[in-house]
């Protein structure tokens, strides 16, 4: 019969030993093999060997010189056979079984569970095999390493991390599994409770209409009918390619919204905040942009030429650092708008009124300005390159 003997407290440079017929020979034995001047012998539960019958085959036993029993918060096991027979074994730390004590509440579950999700996360570093973080983790009197959170929060995760999905029960309160998941680290989970808490947040005034609300709206309103939205919040809405033509937005809030190949045909903007939305390959024709906040949108290859000869109205509008390459805008009135810094490469604006505008460090290259009215324009450090035809600049730079 053979057992391993590591010193109280320990669980790395233990020594094998065969057992004698008596208990002194053996605390002689231990003495030697560890240098140690061995009095007692505890087994893994902290419980004391005082017969040598007591002790099996294959036991792990710890020496101590006296002092009290320390638990450490992973104790080598040598046989699976132990865990099966021996349910308060706490796993050793190859062993893909993990028993955790959550605020009183035991889990089972296996330590690729814990680390394969999120790598960066605290239970990950925890039980990572690879980890040289030495967490001197506290057991209970099973062996189970004891956490101080809340088991109803840590069920919930415990699952997220097993399959993938979040799942809550119907009494369970996101914002409290949420608290959780920031304490254990786990990222990837963080963004979908937020995202969920944001969701089942009720409405109020200055909640913004969602793409939902708004196509609900299209369909209850008669198509002989203008659909009035003056005023409204769509920030950050998600508006693309829906068939908006004739709507009123006047004073509308659509920052960082999508409109990105939406029909807004005839729909009125005027004085509306699109700052920084994105309107790529949208239809404009006849807009109405007065004044409108345009700082920073995007409205690459947007088409605001109309046949039928109406033009669009973005007088006065604020288009700091607009994107408009590639658009069509023969005849836009663009008079009195502020252009600085944008790019409007390649666009078509023949016709186009650029009266009063400040195009300073406009990026110009390729544009079509045939006819185009650019006088009193403000052409400061704007780039001509590439024209298609030749400019009449008199009376454009002040």
């Amino acid at each position: 019969m053979r057992i391993t003997v590591f010193q109280n407290g320990t669980n790395s440079n233990g020594k094998v030993l065969a057992v004698g017929s008596c208990l002194e020979t053996l605390f002689a034995d231990i003495s030697l093999k560890l240098s140690l001047k061995v009095t007692i012998l505890y087994n893994h539960l902290g419980g004391e060997i005082d017969d040598i019958t007591l002790i099996r085959d294959d036991d792990v036993l710890y020496a101590s010189e006296g002092e009290p029993f320390t638990y450490i918060s992973r104790v080598y096991v040598p046989s699976s056979s132990i865990l099966e027979h021996e349910s308060n074994v706490v796993p050793r730390a190859g062993s893909d079984w993990i028993r955790i004590n959550i605020g009183g509440k035991l889990f089972t579950t296996t330590r690729s569970t814990l680390t394969r999700t999120d790598g960066d996360s605290m239970l990950a570093r925890m039980f990572s095999t690879d980890s040289d973080i030495e967490w001197n983790s506290k057991v209970d009197e099973t062996g189970a390493y004891l956490i101080d959170r809340s088991p109803l929060y840590f069920e919930p995760i415990l699952n997220y991390l097993r399959h993938g999905r979040l799942i809550l029960d119907k009494f369970v309160n996101p914002e409290g599994v949420l608290e959780e998941a920031k304490f254990f680290g786990l990222s990837s989970l963080i963004e979908n409770l937020e995202e969920l808490i944001e969701q089942e947040q009720l409405p109020d005034d200055n909640t913004p209409i969602t793409r939902r609300d708004l196509v609900l709206r299209l369909l209850s309103t008669p198509t002989n009918q203008e659909l009035r939205c003056q005023g409204m919040n769509f920030t950050g809405s998600n508006l693309s390619k829906l068939d908006l033509r004739y709507i009123n937005f006047k004073y509308a809030i659509l920052k960082n919204a999508n409109l990105s190949g939406a029909n807004l045909s005839f729909c009125n903007f005027e004085r509306a905040d699109l700052c920084k939305a994105t309107i790529d390959s949208a239809n404009l024709l006849g807009v109405k942009m007065l004044c409108a906040n345009l700082e920073g949108t995007s409205m690459r290859g947007c088409y605001f030429e109309d046949p039928a000869g109406s033009r669009a109205n973005m007088e006065g509008a604020h288009m700091k650092n607009v994107d408009l390459e590639g658009s069509h805008m023969a005849g836009v009135n663009l008079r009195v708008a502020t252009l600085k810094n944008a790019n409007l490469q390649n666009c078509d604006l023949r016709g186009a009124v650029l009266a009063g505008a400040d195009l300073e460090n406009c990026d110009l290259t390729g544009c079509d300005l045939q006819e185009a009215n650019l006088r009193g324009a403000n052409l400061k450090g704007a780039t001509f390159e590439l024209m298609l035809h030749p400019l009449h600049m008199a009376q454009a730079v002040r």
